[in-house]
């Protein structure tokens, strides 16, 4: 396993204050605050240490406030139902005293039932795309020296996409996105954990898709860009470790807000996870 997968993974696991309060550190992206899913991947960890048998199927969480990753989150689990098939837990993330995030989630034991899904659409494969990461070192020079190191450095998720944009200079586009993605080596076979870097992984570039209508990126002065909510649905078994493709769209944005969605595919076309998110998408010059 890589150095920088081995960093998320230790990031991820939480340390515990006793059975129902963890506490997380924090990692700089070069995002001006904490990014939105290392809180989503942290929260889906903490609650998962409070459940037996059975593995989360939804969340829904909220952020409340900026994240600071100059200190750890707290995490306080609250248990709300522990039922024979379904439980459910309550997680508070806070920092300086002050509730950032909130999530719900629901837990299930394995289950059979009736089965059914959308195709997976028609796209490239992923060994045919050059990955995001040697695409920002080959131009490295164009990004703003504050921030070029973190963009260009080692990541513990590969991301491959397959019509990439220049968020420099954005162009009017359709609201649609497509990405491959996955873990840079190999993973342990323990399911929460691919449940949470998947959770961590379902926030790169799905904010963006609303964007694309408008030409505007997060990377444009006067864009104030967040995640409001975030909530996942995990359809079916899966590895991270695995190439994954993430087909996202925007069906709406409206009063300072972008809507956007995406479905999670395996190479095999099997539909593993639905993800849809909120965002604030505000152009403070043109207010």
């Amino acid at each position: 396993m890589t150095e920088v997968l081995e960093k998320l993974i230790a990031l991820l696991q939480l340390d515990p204050i006793d059975d129902l309060n963890f506490r997380g550190s924090s990692e700089d992206l070069g995002f001006r605050n904490v990014f939105g899913g290392q809180v989503l991947g942290q929260a889906i960890m903490a609650a998962s240490k409070t459940v037996e048998g059975k593995l989360a199927h939804s969340m829904h969480g909220y952020f409340l406030r900026p994240g600071d990753h100059s200190c750890p989150i707290d995490y306080e689990v609250q248990v709300i139902r522990n039922g024979s098939g379904f439980s459910t837990r309550r997680v508070i993330g806070r920092q300086h005293d002050k509730e950032i995030f909130t999530l719900n989630a629901s837990f299930q034991v394995e289950e059979e039932g009736y089965d059914h899904q959308f195709d997976m659409p028609d796209t490239r494969g992923p060994e045919e795309i050059t990955s995001e990461l040697e695409m920002r070192r080959k131009y490295s020079d164009f990004i703003p020296e504050k921030v070029r190191d973190q963009y260009t450095r080692d990541r513990p998720i590969e991301i491959r996409p397959v019509n990439p944009i220049n968020y420099l200079k954005p162009e009017v586009c359709k609201p649609y996105k497509q990405n491959w993605f996955r873990a840079v080596s190999s993973l342990p076979d323990d399911p929460v954990i691919h449940r949470c870097i998947l959770a961590y992984a379902s926030d790169f570039g799905l904010l963006g898709t609303s964007m694309h209508p408008h030409g505007v990126s997060f990377m444009q002065k006067g864009m104030q860009v967040a995640s409001l909510d975030h909530a996942i649905w995990f359809h079916r078994d899966f590895r991270v470790d695995d190439w994954l493709l993430y087909d996202m769209d925007s069906p709406s944005a409206s009063q300072g807000r972008g809507l956007n969605r995406g479905n999670i595919y395996n190479q095999q076309g099997v539909l593993v996870a639905s993800v849809c998110q909120e965002a604030l998408i505000r152009n403070r010059n043109e207010r």
